[in-house]
């Protein structure tokens, strides 16, 4: 046996190896755990161990990737020299080690191994389980040293356990699912949103301390069941002396019970007497985090206390879930123009209508840099966030709050009337 041809029985054997270790590999990051989980309840020993690596996947992943790199490097040299012997030529031989080995390399370690991988996920995983214990035992110090490496040569944050069998891959095979209509473009754009939510914080979900609706603690329970009943909101932040001193919540549940049973309560009891605990989180917490410690709490809303003990805001598990399956409307919820012409001097707009387009509308402009929106200048005429009913008065125009609109009952549209009292003024005149 020639040189040449050991050579070649070497790089064959690598090829094999490699193309293995490939399928170990595709295996093993696509394998389900719900799947092995009930191969270990029917009794299958093999199950047991691994569930052991899929609790550290990215480590075996990232051994069986740098053992089957490093056999088909091997293989390449290999094929490379016993060319150059065979053909007593360095060029000729180095081209036929590149042809051949391009087309071995895509079809016997990448498309083969990779499909058959994913394919048999489990049947594979299984069956192959002792051998990737026994290459990460081996290789796994010098792969995760080159990704220290790696992460020290690579410009910003690298991954610490390298960059093969990650959230980011995962997102990449969820979008390529996406393209190719396995899932649909909103359960794609839910799955994105739920690995969003360890890397967003509750301030960002918030609802902000200026658009919170509240009640002092001196107030009647009717005064309360009338805010909760014109707000829409069925828990209502208690407040001491001021926003930043929240004492509790009342709940209408809770005042509608106490006035059913004792009637004459809702005007000699006070909100203090009937609220509950407040709980205070900082607007820091993360957002997965936060949807923990509320499930455990057995609590719908959280108050976001600041670095400095002031109230940020507050959160509810609605706003938590609308960050997973975005903006919840319900049944009340109409798509409107933001003008609607009602009669000559009436006007329907929409809260989000621009100042300056509210100026044109009326004849009069709006000079006011702090507020963009109608419904940001009814909040500062009004100094509190506005409810249905409340009105402000701009020159010879009323604007009132009509009806709430989405889940956090912000207001939707505002009245804009001229002010009848004031015309007929300017007409006697």
């Amino acid at each position: 046996m020639t040189s040449s041809t050991v050579l070649f029985v070497l790089a064959a054997v690598m090829v094999v190896l490699a193309g293995v270790l490939v399928g170990a590999e595709a295996a093993l990051t696509r394998v389900s755990r719900v799947t092995i989980e009930h191969m270990k309840k029917d009794g299958n020993r093999k199950a047991v161990a691994l569930l052991d690596m899929l609790d550290e996947r990215a480590k075996y992943v990232n051994a069986l990737l740098f053992a089957h790199v490093t056999l088909s490097t091997i293989s390449v040299v290999l094929v490379t020299a016993g060319s150059i012997s065979a053909t007593s030529d360095a060029a000729t031989g180095i081209v036929i080690a590149a042809i051949v080995m391009v087309v071995v390399g895509y079809v016997l370690l990448g498309v083969a191994p990779q499909t058959l991988g994913r394919q048999h996920a489990e049947s594979i995983s299984l069956s192959l389980a002792s051998l990737t214990r026994f290459v990460t035992f081996l290789l796994g110090p010098f792969s995760r040293l080159f990704i220290v490496i790696g992460n020290a040569i690579t410009p910003g944050k690298g991954f610490r356990e390298g960059p093969f069998s990650t959230q980011a891959e995962l997102r990449e095979l969820v979008d390529m699912a996406g393209a190719d209509s396995v899932i649909e473009d909103d359960e794609r754009q839910m799955i994105h949103s739920v690995f969003e939510l360890g890397d967003t914080v509750a301030r960002e979900v918030m609802v902000p301390r200026t658009e919170m609706v509240w009640i002092e603690r001196s107030k009647t329970l009717r005064q309360a069941m009338s805010l909760g009943l014109r707000s829409g909101y069925s828990r209502i932040p208690v407040i001491g002396e001021g926003i930043d001193d929240i004492v509790g919540v009342i709940y209408v549940k809770d005042i509608a019970r106490r006035v059913f049973e004792h009637h004459e309560a809702e005007t000699t009891e006070r909100v203090e007497e009937l609220m509950r605990p407040a709980y205070m989180v900082p607007d820091s917490r993360s957002v997965d985090e936060l949807l923990r410690d509320m499930q455990s709490a057995r609590t719908h809303l959280a108050v976001l206390v600041d670095e400095y003990g002031g109230t940020a805001g507050l959160v509810t598990i609605e706003d938590v879930i609308e960050e997973i399956v975005g903006e919840i409307s319900d049944e009340f919820d109409m798509s409107a123009p933001d003008v609607e012409e009602l009669s000559p001097g009436r006007f329907r707009v929409s809260s989000r209508l621009n100042v300056d387009d509210l100026g044109q509308l009326i004849g009069h402009a709006i000079d006011d840099e702090d507020v963009d929106t109608v419904g940001g200048l009814l909040a500062k005429n009004l100094g509190i966030v506005p409810i249905p009913g409340a009105q402000v008065r701009i020159e010879n125009w009323v604007l009132t709050a009509e009806s709430a609109a989405g889940r956090r009952n912000r207001i939707g549209t505002v009245l804009v009337e001229r002010d009848q009292f004031v015309e007929q003024g300017s007409d006697s005149e």
